[in-house]
């Protein structure tokens, strides 16, 4: 299981930030330079609008509390497994890997700590791989008991303590409550060589468990984080003493720092959720049974086809919502409904009550392809926390005379069967069944849930039922209600409570469980549900098509800020509209060709070409171990993260855990002290794609089996410059077979330029520029000081029709694909002439390789497009060979 392209962007933010941390004294500095770099300076306006992120809320004072939201079914969970990753790479690796993982309710608990256990669950494998396979699970008990928990198992492998908040969630005076505060035998041997004396809290002992977690300066994961929002939980954080806070929400609060957002509309464009929502009210909740119970066998019947057809398998499910906090009553509204499903002649195994003190799905796997549960009744149990992607259906028979709560548990229906697209359209949608007489109410409840998972009120389509042609008599409480009243509203005298679900009429229910069709009802209600979903479903994923893409708009939204569009300016429309810039594709060879093509855009024989294509062939094992170890690079400005942050670290346990490491390392064999040397550097290196990890690691194992266990010694001890230097030497390697199979291919024609990107009607900019004339669009992207002085001055001369600040997006951005990383010329140029001219402006002190390269790919592009296309880098002030100043630029641009 890999990251999806939204899961990696989250990864690669986390990642940013990280190198912000270790750069910058303090969270708070660190945080206000991330997000001043890409949206510009927070400035709170006399109107009370603001611009740029809010400043960083110090939670828990100078450690870092960051958050990241992911709406309901992004995967938050394998996010996080990748993310502690990220975050152990840049500590020591002496540092003992320990992470506390928080969750607000027990069933949250036990899904995480199964999950994160079990081998062949997703998650356990990316911590596998992520962790050389050294990896332990605990629960609050087995690390009470010290089973498998010591000092020894702690400095060897990655250790996650599962907790859901009550556990630790408690007032000061109140530790004697719970047992993690209390004295321990089972952890003595924690005592000597972990606890530090002046980490122990108050009033506890020192072999008490929150003195080891303590003591080992925890990452803290907490899951549906806006959950840990009071007093107490800040408490909770603080009694931890971690290193690091990772906050996990669909929601975060006010006094969340985000440094990742992911837009709703990138889960449905990678099949991760079913919407939009179809929503359908109606006047009855025997209406609602029967919709619901005649659109699960519709779903199910399209189901059976597919699978029969190879898909997957499905069985959809409906989750029934009893009424909830009926005063005067015995709440047990849930019973009645079972026996009402129950006297319709439905199998009593098909049903499964999961409310607070009962629960009838516990231990069942609903996944299973041979489990029969098709019905779970629920008030809000299942509100967060609980994954079962089969719900495809919220029926309500809540109190009709109320609005109906459903945003408690409105994301239990939305995650996707198997994260992919099914053939029948029906099975990529969710469905909400009501009766309620305050329906606009309700919808905003919808609209709230909606909101609650991280979506829009965009994601759903709402109707009411008024005339049903399968309409049901009325009951003898509406019947009687009508008589004395002249109207089927639901009275309040409590003898006539509508949410007393023993006045269903059954008999008003048209559904026989032993058929297979649902031909009574296909033209009354679920006629009309289903052919409406459909025409919304279509409609949806035009949506989903006509949007860019492009995270901009959404970013400057979710911090408070109306984006502004701006539109190609009217005089240069036409001329815009007629521009297509070339970039590089790929031929096909002909046994490809040859072969049946599954994507339709292989049939034009060619592909848009991109490195990984070029490293096909790449062997890195293969290749030179030529690295000089001996000198350290004044580029390399990857620290020890604990000596940016020095008052949270404990040096004593890091000198002593650095101590162990090397001492563990050489007694062991030759070839066992290398492939421990080699696990730390694949750990720090991190994803090479499309590099494999194998590769990478038979090539560090080759450079580490010529080191004598001296020079292992110093490799340990000084892990960050042999990480950098083997990086580097692994990335210049692959640029250089990448360059020269890019070279290859274009003398043998095999790579082409043919026109591709055209630029977008309207932009948005995180940070504007200034106005400067003869720009492309009303308003463009922001400079820096030298790109604006350039820009005037090019803008100043007379034979120059437009020019376009380039967006380094790689969706509204033009780039040059080729052998390097994808480049974004800094600027787009267009002569009187017709001449097209990128440009790409260098301070002088980027000379360097990666500048040498993108020079040579825009010279390579300019020739191979034609005549009227030109390249140049620009200077400021530096003689580069095949570059220019800014001053000898102008003069060259001034006769074209």
């Amino acid at each position: 299981m890999e990251l999806k392209s939204y899961q990696q962007q989250v990864i690669t933010d986390l990642d940013v930030f990280l190198e912000y941390l270790q750069n910058y004294d303090t969270p708070t500095l660190a945080f206000k330079q991330y997000w001043e770099d890409k949206v510009g300076a927070y400035e709170l306006k006399l109107d009370g609008t603001y611009s740029g992120m809010t400043p960083y809320k110090d939670n828990i004072k100078n450690t870092p509390h960051i958050a990241i939201k992911v709406p309901t079914a992004g995967g938050k969970t394998f996010i996080a497994c990748n993310a502690i990753h990220s975050i152990f790479s840049s500590y020591d690796s002496s540092r003992p890997k320990a992470v506390v993982w928080l969750v607000p309710w027990s069933n949250l608990l036990q899904q995480t700590a199964s999950n994160l256990s079990d081998s062949a669950h997703p998650y356990r494998q990316k911590l596998n791989t992520l962790f050389n396979h050294s990896v332990e699970v605990y629960e609050k008990e087995s690390l009470l008991q010290g089973a498998n928990f010591n000092p020894t198992s702690v400095s060897e492998q990655l250790n996650i303590f599962v907790f859901n908040f009550s556990s630790l969630r408690i007032n000061s005076k109140k530790k004697d409550d719970r047992k993690i505060y209390q004295q321990n035998g089972a952890l003595e041997a924690f005592r000597d060589s972990i606890v530090a004396q002046d980490l122990v809290l108050p009033d506890t002992d020192e072999s008490a468990l929150i003195n080891v977690i303590r003591s080992l300066n925890p990452l803290v994961i907490v899951d549906e984080s806006h959950n840990a929002e009071s007093d107490l939980s800040i408490e909770m954080l603080q009694n931890l003493n971690p290193s690091f806070i990772l906050d996990l929400t669909a929601t975060p609060k006010k006094n969340s720092n985000i440094v990742s957002y992911v837009n709703a509309i990138e889960l449905k464009k990678e099949h991760m959720v079913k919407l939009p929502v179809i929503v359908y009210n109606h006047s009855r909740k025997e209406e609602v049974i029967n919709s619901a119970l005649h659109l699960q066998r519709q779903l199910e019947q399209l189901a059976i086809q597919e699978h029969l057809d190879g898909g997957k398998m499905i069985r959809p499910i409906i989750l029934f919502q009893a009424q909830s906090n009926i005063k005067g009553s015995d709440n047990t509204t849930y019973i009645k409904i079972k026996e009402k499903l129950i006297e319709l002649k439905i199998p009593e195994e098909q049903i499964k009550i999961k409310v607070s003190g009962l629960d009838e799905l516990k231990g069942i796997d609903l996944m299973d392809g041979k489990c029969p549960v098709r019905y779970i009744i629920t008030i809000n149990a299942l509100k967060e926390g609980w994954d079962c992607p089969f719900a495809y259906i919220l029926a309500s028979l809540a109190d009709k005379s109320s609005a109906v709560e459903v945003e408690q548990i409105l994301g239990r229906v939305l995650r996707q069967p198997y994260v992919i697209k099914h053939k029948e359209p029906l099975l990529n949608l969710s469905f909400v069944l009501t009766a309620s007489a305050k329906f606009n109410e309700t919808l905003d409840n919808i609209v709230k849930g909606l909101q609650d998972a991280g979506f829009s009120n965009k994601d759903y389509y709402a109707e009411e039922i008024i005339n049903e042609t399968a309409t049901a008599p009325l009951s003898d409480k509406e019947a009687l209600t009508n008589e004395l009243f002249g109207s089927t509203e639901v009275v309040t005298d409590k003898s006539f409570d509508d949410a007393d679900i023993t006045n269903i009429n059954v008999s008003a229910i048209d559904y026989d469980p032993t058929q297979n069709t649902s031909s009574t009802i296909k033209t009354g209600a679920l006629n009309k549900i289903t052919q409406k979903a459909i025409e919304e479903g279509k409609a949806f994923e035009t949506r989903l098509t006509t949007d860019t893409g492009d995270n901009t708009e959404y970013l400057l939204r979710e911090m408070g800020k109306e984006p502004k569009r701006y539109k190609i300016v009217e005089h240069f429309h036409q001329v815009a509209e007629n521009i297509e810039l070339p970039q590089f594709y790929k031929k096909l060879d002909a046994d490809i060709l040859s072969q049946e093509l599954i994507f339709e855009e292989l049939s034009q024989g060619e592909v848009f070409l991109n490195k990984e294509q070029l490293l096909s062939n790449f062997k890195l094992s293969s290749k030179d171990i030529e690295i000089d170890f001996n000198s350290v690079s004044a580029e390399i400005v990857k620290v020890d993260y604990d000596e940016v942050r020095k008052d949270a670290m404990i040096s004593k346990f890091s000198i002593q855990a650095k101590k162990l490491l090397v001492n563990a390392i050489v007694a062991k064999p030759k070839e066992k002290q290398v492939k421990d040397i080699t696990n730390i550097m694949i750990s720090k290196i991190g994803n090479m794609t499309p590099i494999t990890e194998p590769e990478i690691r038979k090539y560090i194992e080759r450079i580490f089996s010529e080191f004598t266990t001296e020079e292992i010694i110093d490799a340990v001890n000084n892990e960050y410059n042999y990480v950098y230097k083997i990086k580097a030497k692994i990335i210049e390697l692959s640029n250089q077979f990448a360059k020269e199979e890019f070279g290859r291919l274009l003398d043998t024609n095999k790579i082409i330029v043919k026109p591709s990107f055209k630029f977008k009607e309207t932009l948005v900019h995180t940070k504007e520029g200034a106005k400067i004339d003869k720009s492309l669009y009303e308003r463009e992207g922001d400079m820096n000081s030298f790109e604006q002085r350039l820009i005037m001055d090019v803008a100043s001369q007379e034979n120059i029709l437009f020019w376009h600040r380039n967006s380094v997006s790689k969706d509204k951005g033009f780039y040059l694909n080729g052998f390097s990383t994808n480049h974004y010329p800094d600027f787009i140029l267009q002569t009187q002439k017709g001449n097209i001219i990128l440009v790409e402006t260098k301070g002088d002190f980027l000379d360097n390789d990666d500048s040498k390269a993108k020079n040579i790919l825009g010279k390579k592009w300019a020739e191979k497009s034609g005549n009227n296309y030109k390249y140049f880098m620009v200077f400021e002030n530096k003689n580069v060979e095949g570059c220019y100043t800014a001053k000898n630029f102008i003069q060259i641009i001034s006769e074209l």
